[in-house]
């Protein structure tokens, strides 16, 4: 009975080394925002059966010590995950991972964990160092699939799946390749210095257009800039971009009052925040058939009240709320946008340009725009499609951001 109690008090004492520390100051260093998949988006049950999926995301901030966060928010019934690992990835583009950092995952002591329907869970922590900008690989084994998958579409990275229990090897030779990423969240760091902003929008957040692996959003030009400008090195860019978001009501995913709290007031260590929302209100308005003028003009009422509520939402935490003007959509072929529209758009610009109402403003409005038809992005900043940028409009974003405003 003795030798029974040292042991369960040394499995105690594992256990609790492995919660965090009550010192401990966390800063999440990696976001993406979630949705139920659909089947379209989502894998088939068959290759999440008895299979391990190697997903590869990158720390936007410091580390010394991380957990992960784990998500089964859309799932209609608990998921299990049977087991978890997390290394330093060798290439951005591969799942070979650095065997020497590979770290087993584990849930209040334990191998693998059940997470409610509707839930997110934390791993307990793991000594892990890693700069802003280190690669790392969350392998995850289930041995049965999610009855509801949650994950986000636009990872602009590219996931592995096999079959078997392969999370703590080295490669995984022959892997399905999927450009998603699934049931993972996040990850928060310790690092005394670190601070995160969150960037809150749509698929031009989200980096449409982007190819996998090449980290060209302009969340990811803005972290470059911020990690060579002095005092600034520490500071995450956390990508809160979900596409076809609105304001106002759900679309692929739910909207942005909807996520709000959960995407950004659910993150440690926010300490700024930058919107950029309301495109895809402006435009699904009138995609299918013309409006009212009083209906436009409802629109832009209840956009701007959207925008008070986040405001308000972001100063009750401490977070300064930043407004980004929306960009120019004239030349867009699925919006096919009017006067009216454009008028809208100048409406709702006018307001986030106004001092008093957001904290601060960006003006990607006046950075896009090509100055001989100010209704149209710049043909050298324009993807092609008269919406969302190039990776050239990308990079001019970054530029439009004034650090001094994140300082």
């Amino acid at each position: 009975m003795a030798k029974m109690l040292r042991w369960v008090a040394v499995g105690l004492l594992a256990a609790a080394t492995a919660q965090a520390a009550p010192g401990d100051r966390w800063t999440t260093a990696w976001w993406t925002s979630q949705l139920a998949l659909d089947a379209q988006n989502g894998l088939p049950a068959a290759d999440l059966t008895d299979a391990t999926l190697r997903q590869i995301v990158r720390l936007q901030g410091p580390a010394t010590r991380l957990r992960v966060r784990f998500t089964n928010r859309f799932g209609s019934a608990p998921l299990t995950i049977d087991g978890a690992t997390i290394a330093r990835a060798v290439d951005v583009a591969s799942p070979r991972i650095e065997a020497a950092t590979l770290r087993p995952l584990r849930f209040g002591g334990a191998t693998a964990v059940t997470i409610p329907a509707g839930a997110d869970y934390w791993s307990d922590p793991v000594d892990l160092k890693g700069a802003g900008g280190t690669d790392l690989a969350i392998s995850l084994y289930v041995a049965n699939p999610p009855a509801q998958q949650t994950g986000h579409p636009g990872s602009r990275a590219t996931s592995y799946l096999v079959h078997g229990n392969h999370s703590a090897d080295p490669d995984l030779t022959g892997a399905k390749t999927v450009d998603h990423w699934f049931q993972i969240a996040g990850i928060e760091a310790v690092a005394p210095k670190a601070r995160a902003v969150v960037a809150f929008g749509d698929s031009i957040t989200d980096g449409y257009g982007v190819k996998p692996n090449t980290n060209a959003r302009w969340t990811d030009a803005l972290q470059r800039r911020l990690r060579s400008a002095p005092g600034m090195g520490e500071v995450a860019v956390l990508n809160a971009g979900i596409g076809g978001n609105r304001l106002l009501n759900d679309g692929l995913g739910p909207n942005a009052l909807a996520r709000f709290d959960h995407d950004v007031i659910g993150q440690p260590g926010v300490t700024h925040l930058i919107v950029l929302e309301g495109v895809n209100d402006l435009g699904t308005l009138t995609r299918e058939t013309p409006v009212p003028a009083a209906a436009h003009a409802a629109l832009v009422a209840r956009m701007i009240d959207a925008y008070r509520q986040i405001v308000a939402r972001a100063h009750a935490r401490g977070i300064r709320a930043i407004g980004a003007t929306i960009m120019p959509y004239a030349g867009s072929g699925y919006y096919h946008p009017d006067a009216q529209n454009e008028a809208d758009r100048q409406a709702v610009n006018r307001w986030i340009r106004t001092p008093g109402n957001f904290d601060a403003v960006i003006d990607f409005d006046a950075a896009m725009r090509d100055p001989a038809d100010p209704k149209r992005l710049r043909k050298d900043y324009d993807s092609g499609d008269g919406l969302h940028p190039s990776i050239a409009g990308y990079a001019a974003m970054a530029q439009a951001v004034p650090l001094a405003l994140l300082r």
